[in-house]
């Protein structure tokens, strides 16, 4: 049996893939994350950063968003590929 090794989402670097394991953001920032699509099992991929890495440029349910760094951290993640 083989254990996933999990990120936060804000170390994905930029071309990257994820899939979500689970969100520890609260409340009002928790309900805006699952609003734009942010659940378990969903793919993400990073598209790219700002040029001062905040915030990053990320794919989820084929949209386009933008999500700031300290958010991104409370996104547990691990890595497609």
């Amino acid at each position: 049996m083989s254990v996933l090794k999990t990120f936060g989402l804000d170390t994905i670097e930029a071309g990257k893939s994820c899939k979500i394991v689970k969100l520890s953001a609260k409340d009002k920032l928790l309900q805006k994350l699952l609003d734009m699509g942010f659940v378990n099992g969903a793919t993400i991929e990073v598209v790219r950063e700002a040029p001062l890495y905040d915030p990053m440029e990320l794919r989820i349910h084929n949209y386009i968003l933008t999500l700031r760094k300290s958010e991104a951290a409370l996104i547990e993640v691990y890595e497609c590929n």
